[in-house]
């Protein structure tokens, strides 16, 4: 990775808290800090990542402002997080997307669904689009089989890749080797990642976060968005083996695996999502960058609004807005898979790997 303002403050940061240590309980980052003496720059950016913004460090810090050494650690690492999604992001001259994030996520996403808006009243007479479709078939009559498939697997496809190999960018610099990869240290990290048993505290009392005060509402709502959007994965999966292997056309019923996946995936995708804009909104914004406000909001709010979507088009399918509501919904999920490798959502992926890395140095 290359040398920036951020990562010689982090380098300097993390010299002083080596020698100082009084925070080497309060999270991975600091134990794994304290195996170190000098600090490469993929050094930095492991450490970067592996830090999950719980700012217990920030508050308890003796060296914070008004001190003169100024260490702000939960601020320079969320600095450096943002540089290292730039730098590992695939392919590299997409990098620029995650400058101005907010306003990239918010102009993809009105084309998408501009996109599909266009498309589908193009391809369908207003008889069709706004005709009430009911039974097997009925979200094809809108918009064909084919052409929801192609434009899905198409952008799933490549955000899946663009992912893939940020993240093998990311391994690379961090240090990782792979030959020296056992399964405990891979059950340990995705446990660390599936519990988020760093955003839970030393002794389980949470984040000090969104202010001084330690809580477990931060924890709780990433656990409503990350299940949630697992289970909304989960039911896109059933459905295609539904249609594929067995031969059942959508829509489903009500209470049919994929819908029931659906629905629970939808409610999570609200709850977490506005959860964590409401803690953010009234979070302490001194250990945050005001830069990267952006991102984080343009991300949540995808994500919601794509829940939503789906939500509204499931209560009203069999209504004659079942096919404005189908483009809308199918817009929004298209825009959020074009955006996914170029978002707040790489953090996710990234601080997965950071905590393999740790759970292998604690085996050494």
């Amino acid at each position: 990775m290359r040398t920036t303002e951020a990562l010689v403050d982090a380098r300097s940061a993390m010299e002083i808290c080596n020698a100082c240590r009084y925070c080497e309980g309060y999270c991975a980052v600091f134990p794994a800090m304290e195996l170190r003496r000098t600090f490469s720059n993929g050094d930095l950016s492991y450490l970067a990542n592996l830090c999950h913004n719980c700012r217990g460090c920030y508050y308890s810090c003796q060296y914070a402002p008004p001190h003169e050494f100024q260490i702000n650690l939960p601020k320079t690492f969320a600095e450096l997080r943002a540089e290292t999604y730039e730098e590992y992001a695939w392919p590299r001259p997409l990098a620029r997307l995650f400058h101005r994030n907010g306003l990239v996520v918010s102009l993809i996403t009105a084309i998408g669904i501009a996109l599909i808006m266009i498309g589908t009243m193009l391809l369908q007479s207003n008889d069709v689009l706004f005709a009430r479709h009911q039974g097997e078939g009925a979200f094809y009559a809108v918009i064909p089989h084919n052409v929801m498939v192609a434009l899905g697997g198409a952008t799933f496809g490549y955000a899946i890749i663009a992912l893939i190999m940020g993240f093998l960018n990311f391994w690379r610099d961090a240090g990782g080797k792979m030959a020296e990869l056992k399964p405990q240290s891979l059950r340990q990290a995705f446990a660390d990642a599936l519990t988020l048993r760093y955003l839970g505290g030393s002794k389980g009392e949470g984040c000090a976060y969104p202010d001084e005060a330690f809580s477990n509402a931060r924890r709780v709502y990433h656990h409503f968005m990350f299940y949630g959007f697992m289970l909304a994965f989960a039911a896109t999966a059933v459905a295609t083996i539904y249609d594929y292997v067995f031969g059942w056309v959508a829509p489903y019923g009500y209470f049919s695996l994929p819908v029931i996946l659906g629905t629970l995936g939808g409610i999570g995708l609200l709850i977490g999502p506005a959860g964590l804009l409401w803690l953010k909104a009234k979070s302490d914004k001194t250990p945050a960058p005001a830069s990267l406000m952006g991102m984080d909001v343009a991300f949540l709010v995808l994500l919601f609004m794509t829940s939503l979507t789906g939500l509204v088009l499931l209560a009203f399918r069999e209504t004659a807005a079942m096919g404005i509501l189908l483009a809308i919904h199918l817009g929004f999920v298209l825009s959020l898979f074009v955006v996914l490798p170029y978002s707040k959502f790489v953090h996710g992926l990234y601080r997965t790997g950071a905590l393999l890395r740790h759970a292998m140095e604690r085996k050494h």
